[in-house]
């Protein structure tokens, strides 16, 4: 009985160890396999869509988790540096999804203390994919961080570059889906 039981914690440790390990993000409004709906591309810049931020939904996070941020980011732009489409810091550790249309200028659908960085757009919010016409699609990696603080210092007029700093300083873990576009 004794081997048993000690063949038994032997399989069950692994098993706990990985469903801990399994923090996933993913989107009810996104399927990386097929085109993205014109509902989530920005309008400006010769885009025509609505602008609104997906829903998101997220599950395994750590037990050290003590807030999470979201950033997406496409790393194809023409910049030389990447474009930060959408960052979202200080979001609280019960946070387990954001409501479609949640990235709004004014953050209406985020928890409370949930703070948005300005994106290259120049503004707070979530700002959709627009490639330029004829590049071929872009891909937009949309990332979670589980984070070992409940507050980063910064304000919503940072660069996303130094709110990436932040982020990536105080990560515990992440997880990303990506999506590509193109026009």
């Amino acid at each position: 009985m004794r081997i048993l039981a000690i063949g038994l914690l032997a399989v069950l440790a692994p098993l706990a160890q990985a469903r801990a390990a399994e923090f996933m993000l993913g989107s009810s409004d996104i399927d990386p396999a097929t085109a993205l709906a014109q509902t989530f591309v920005y309008q400006g810049f010769g885009c025509s869509g609505d602008n609104r931020s997906p829903a998101l939904r997220w599950s395994g996070a750590p037990s050290q988790t003590r807030s999470f941020a979201l950033t997406v980011y496409d790393p194809d732009a023409p910049t030389g540096s990447g474009w930060w489409h959408w960052v979202v810091v200080n979001l609280p550790a019960t946070t387990q999804a954001l409501p479609q249309g949640a990235g709004d200028a004014a953050g209406t659908g985020l928890p409370d203390g949930a703070l948005q960085i300005r994106t290259d757009f120049g503004v707070p919010g979530y700002g959709g994919p627009c490639p330029p016409p004829g590049d071929t699609a872009h891909r937009y990696i949309v990332t979670l961080y589980a984070l070992k603080t409940e507050h980063l210092d910064l304000t919503a007029d940072v660069s996303a570059a130094m709110a990436g700093f932040m982020i990536k300083a105080n990560a515990i873990a992440q997880t990303q889906f990506e999506v590509r576009y193109g026009r």
